[in-house]
């Protein structure tokens, strides 16, 4: 045998490295998220208030089979991003989002979709929201802060409104209520987001 047939050789049961698969995602049961949905070639269907109430429908009906907390919140016309906290034995978010995803398409009335591309058409699929999705697994305290307030800062951040408690589609109002923010939080200085990636 050759010695570039030797490096090929794999022994059994041992992991193979692909350099192609660079990315992985975290499961972590009971622990906290980070997640950004993007629709579709960045379509804005999320601007239109039927497309928020299918999205809450979607939560709901996915939530009485598997159990999650939503614990932070924004729905822009073209994104959203949350933090999911899941249950402590079960740390299974693609599948809620692959349910939520599917319920939410399946759903939309819209007769306009955008042309699917030949992959999407032979698996029927509607070009209604990406098929992939950014997530991050939250670290600590500090950690879950600087993303909660990135999520309720966004709106100010893509220049659709100039002060964060005039955003509609928002978990801040929730977080006013608690005491958590002050209703004028993230007025004129603007809210430091420095290393942060969270893909959108």
């Amino acid at each position: 045998m050759s010695e570039r047939q030797l490096c090929w050789r794999v022994k059994p049961n041992k992991p193979v490295y692909n350099p192609l698969m660079r990315y992985r995602r975290t499961f972590a049961p009971g622990g906290a998220f980070f997640f950004t949905v993007v629709t579709f070639a960045r379509e804005k269907i999320l601007a239109q208030e039927p497309a928020i109430l299918l999205l809450r429908q979607a939560f709901r009906s996915v939530m009485v089979l598997h159990a999650f907390k939503i614990e932070a919140a924004v729905i822009l016309p073209d994104h959203l991003h949350m933090v999911w906290r899941l249950p402590e034995d079960d740390g299974d978010y693609p599948t809620r989002w692959r349910l939520i995803k599917s319920y939410f398409t399946h759903h939309w009335e819209r007769r306009d979709d955008l042309a699917a591309s030949a992959s999407r058409q032979s698996k029927g699929e509607r070009t209604v929201l990406q098929r992939r999705y950014w997530e991050h697994m939250i670290r600590d305290e500090v950690d879950w802060k600087r993303h909660v307030d990135y999520i309720h800062y966004n709106p100010v951040k893509h220049g659709l409104v100039e002060r964060v408690v005039d955003w509609l589609w928002s978990s801040f109002h929730r977080y006013v209520r608690m005491g958590y923010y002050a209703r004028e939080w993230g007025e004129g200085v603007g809210v430091e987001m420095s290393g942060m990636r969270c893909g959108e």
